[in-house]
């Protein structure tokens, strides 16, 4: 049979990337919960402000202390039997979650959590390269991470809904205990069915024809050899090379902004006066913002073929929404220039992968995926952390939201600086070209 194209490409995009999306799904809200529970767990447990953002931010440290050993595993046993290890052992601790009983038990129960999701998303990221040629990578990973803003959109009036619901909720446990069991549970099973679904690599897969596989197979090992043509990066060069590093810095600033907000989010805008319920569904907007971002920027940068510019300017928007968020006292305006924030730190998210992704393979793409982004989270550790020492230092959020800012625009302009290698993404002319489904 003859093979097409853009036919096989639309069939490994039906077949990996809903999938993928709901693992991610359940990935972010198990990571981001936390601050809907924290509307009464606080109380309950006694956590000030900067207490609370130690604990939630300190998820992060394991996830840093782990991500590129996880990475490497991956590599070596297979993105099937490993992103389901992950998935079941995170499931079971975020369920756990609810069972803490003061801030030593909260911080530990974070840490360990932390360690256990350790190389999901980077595995993730690593797994789309064995599958999609670079042309249609933005697509792919914009598609794969609207999982993120999706999670707070869903998330949010669900989270608010059941802290409600269950407030009074049988068998002893308060509200913010049942959001931990009820959004832990499904992750586990999920996990479980990763076996199943997912395949290692193209030669591999049984759900694409034989002839399918066999293009599939040589398109992507064209694509390494072309970029191995421009620079072979071996495992210690891309965890030393200074341009890894610097991309470390970029995706830093940007997670600082991503987490920053959405950990605070809820708070700040109860702080507006708005109930459980109404903090719920406003919280929705920012991400939504940002997930009609994701979809449209990331397809415009594979379009276009442009990549710095397309990390660069949501990172702005971003900045300038969080700036004008802190600096305005109307809780109208304010909140209308978060979901602007919400729309530029969402949309940088993908927009920022092709940049590495562009330069790695092998055990080099397994271990500088992970390192970037194992740095990149130590944002998560620093974002929500500092906000909340601002909030209890001067009594408001504005100081935290302009750190935040600051550190995006750092994002922006290494970036800048940096530049990007467009031929690390030239078709390899021995094969066809693929066209996005």
């Amino acid at each position: 049979m003859s093979v097409h194209p853009q036919q096989v490409m639309g069939k490994v995009a039906r077949h990996l990337v809903p999938f993928l999306i709901f693992c991610y799904f359940l990935s972010y809200l198990d990571r981001v919960n936390i601050g809907f529970a924290a509307l009464t767990m606080n109380k309950d447990l006694g956590l000030s402000a900067s207490a609370f953002g130690f604990g939630a931010s300190i998820f992060f440290l394991g996830y840093f202390l782990f991500e590129v050993p996880s990475n490497l595993l991956l590599e070596k046993v297979g993105a099937r039997i490993w992103i389901a290890r992950i998935m079941i052992s995170w499931g079971i601790l975020s369920t756990a979650l609810a069972f803490v009983w003061n801030d030593i038990s909260f911080y530990v129960m974070r840490f360990v959590f932390g360690l256990a999701e350790a190389g999901f998303f980077p595995g993730i990221i690593l797994y789309l390269t064995y599958w999609f040629p670079a042309e249609m990578r933005a697509r792919m990973t914009g598609a794969f991470m609207v999982a993120v803003p999706a999670s707070v959109v869903v998330g949010s009036p669900l989270s608010s809904w059941i802290l409600d619901a269950f407030a009074s909720a049988p068998l002893g446990l308060k509200g913010w205990q049942w959001l931990f069991i009820i959004q832990g549970l499904p992750t586990v099973i999920t996990g479980i069915l990763v076996l199943r679904w997912l395949t290692d690599a193209p030669e591999k897969a049984e759900w694409l024809e034989p002839e399918e596989r066999t293009w599939l197979a040589r398109r992507m090992a064209a694509e390494r050899a072309a970029k191995e043509a421009v620079h072979h990066f071996t495992l210690k060069e891309a965890l030393t090379h200074p341009r890894i590093l610097a991309l470390s810095v970029v995706y830093f600033g940007a997670v600082i902004g991503l987490y920053g907000l959405g950990l605070w989010l809820p708070t700040i805008i109860k702080s507006f006066g708005a109930s459980i319920m109404e903090t719920g569904f406003l919280g929705a907007l920012p991400p939504l913002a940002g997930a009609v971002g994701m979809v449209l920027w990331t397809r415009h940068s594979d379009a276009t073929g442009e990549r710095k510019w397309h990390m660069v300017i949501p990172c702005v928007i971003g900045a300038i929404g969080l700036i004008m968020a802190g600096l305005i006292q109307s809780p109208t305006i304010s909140f209308f220039f978060l979901i602007v924030a919400g729309f530029g730190i969402y949309t940088s998210l993908p927009s920022f992968w092709p940049l590495p992704t562009a330069m790695l393979t092998g055990s080099a793409a397994a271990g500088g995926i992970a390192l970037i982004n194992s740095i990149g989270n130590l944002g998560g550790f620093v974002g929500p952390y500092v906000v909340g020492l601002v909030k209890d230092l001067t009594g408001s959020f504005a100081g935290g939201l302009y750190l935040l800012a600051a550190f995006i625009l750092l994002a922006a302009v290494v970036v800048l600086v940096l530049g990007h290698d467009t031929r690390l993404e030239q078709i390899p002319p021995e094969v066809e070209p693929a066209t996005a489904p």
